[in-house]
C-alpha cells in the first residue's frame, strides 16, 4: 500500500516480543515521510531491526504542545506522518493525544494501524469479566491521592484496569487491599510478552503477600486487573445513602436506629452496615 497524502497514522509497536510487530505497521513506517516517536533512540533501534529507514522526530510529554502546529502544517502540505510510542498502542497512557485532537480539528485523516496494547492484553488473560471494563491508567505516585482515587472506584461494578511501575507496585497493592478489601479478586500481569512474563490471579490480600515474598516479582512493568464491586440493589443503595447522611452527624448506634425508623428495615442489619460504612 502507499500512504495517502496528508494522513496521520497511529501505529502500534511491540511491547517486548518483536514478533508482535504487524506487517502493515512495518509497511506504513517504511513509507511515511516522518515518524513522530516518543524516544527516537529506542524507536530507531526498533525500525532498524525491521530494515526500516525513516526520518524520526521526537514527540513526548515535554514537547508535544510545541510540536503540534508544525506537525499540522506538514500534514496539511500533504506529508504522511506516523505516530508511535515506545511500546504498545500510542495515546494509551502515552503521548499523542494533542496531535490526534489537532488533526481532527483541522480535517486531517487519522488512520489506526492496530496492534498490541498492554491493558487489553492483560484483560484478555485475567479471567475477570471483559464485557464492561474501566481503564484508569496510572494512579498518583503518592499514597494520599492514590487512595482517594481508589475510594472513588470502590463501588465501580466494572472490571478495573490500571497500570503501575516497579517502584510503586507494592505500595499500590497495599492501598488496594486497604480500600477494596483483601478478598477482592485481582490479577497482576507483569512484563507482558517479555522473557519474564508473569500473570498471577489471586485475591488482593494474597497477591500482595505473593509479591512481598519474591523481589523478582516487583520488577518490570505492571498491569493490574481488579474485579468490579458487587452490584448493589436499589434498596441497599437507598439504605447506604440514608446511613451516610446520618453518620455525618450521629454515632453509629443512633444512626442505625434513626435509619430503621425511616426505612422500616431491621435495626441490627442497618447497624452492621453502618459499621462497615464508618470503617471506610
Amino acid at each position: 500500500m502507499s500512504p495517502q497524502p496528508g494522513t496521520l497514522y497511529v501505529v502500534a509497536t511491540p511491547m517486548g516480543n518483536l514478533q508482535d510487530m504487524t506487517p502493515r505497521a512495518v509497511e506504513v513506517l517504511g513509507q511515511v515521510d516522518l515518524v513522530a516517536a516518543e524516544d527516537t533512540r529506542h524507536s530507531g533501534r526498533l525500525l532498524a531491526h525491521f530494515g526500516v529507514r525513516a526520518r524520526l522526530l521526537s514527540l513526548h510529554e515535554h514537547n508535544e504542545d510545541e510540536r503540534v502546529d508544525a506537525l499540522m502544517t506538514r500534514l496539511q502540505s500533504g506529508e504522511c506522518i506516523a505516530l508511535i510510542s515506545d511500546a504498545g498502542t500510542p495515546l494509551i497512557s502515552d503521548p499523542g493525544f494533542r496531535v490526534v485532537r489537532a488533526a481532527h480539528r483541522v480535517g486531517i485523516r487519522v488512520v489506526p494501524i492496530p496492534g498490541v496494547s498492554s491493558p487489553v492484553a492483560a484483560l484478555s488473560v485475567s479471567g475477570l469479566p471483559t464485557d464492561r471494563f474501566c481503564f484508569e491508567g496510572f494512579l498518583s505516585g503518592r499514597s494520599g491521592p492514590r487512595r482517594r482515587a481508589l475510594e472513588g472506584l470502590r463501588e465501580e461494578p466494572r472490571t478495573l484496569v490500571l497500570l503501575e511501575s516497579s517502584h510503586r507496585i507494592e505500595a499500590a497493592l497495599q492501598d488496594m487491599v486497604d480500600v477494596f478489601g483483601p478478598a477482592r479478586q485481582a490479577v497482576v500481569a507483569r512484563e507482558l510478552t517479555k522473557t519474564f512474563e508473569t500473570v498471577r490471579s489471586l485475591p488482593l490480600g494474597e497477591l500482595l503477600a505473593w509479591l512481598q515474598a519474591d523481589s523478582n516479582q516487583r520488577r518490570g512493568e505492571f498491569v493490574l486487573v481488579i474485579e468490579g464491586a458487587p452490584a448493589v440493589d436499589a434498596d441497599q443503595a437507598e439504605q447506604d445513602r440514608v446511613l451516610a447522611l446520618l453518620l455525618a452527624e450521629l454515632p453509629v448506634k443512633k444512626a442505625a436506629a434513626v435509619a430503621a425508623s425511616i426505612l422500616g428495615a431491621p435495626r441490627n442489619a442497618l447497624y452492621q452496615r453502618a459499621l462497615a460504612l464508618r470503617e471506610h
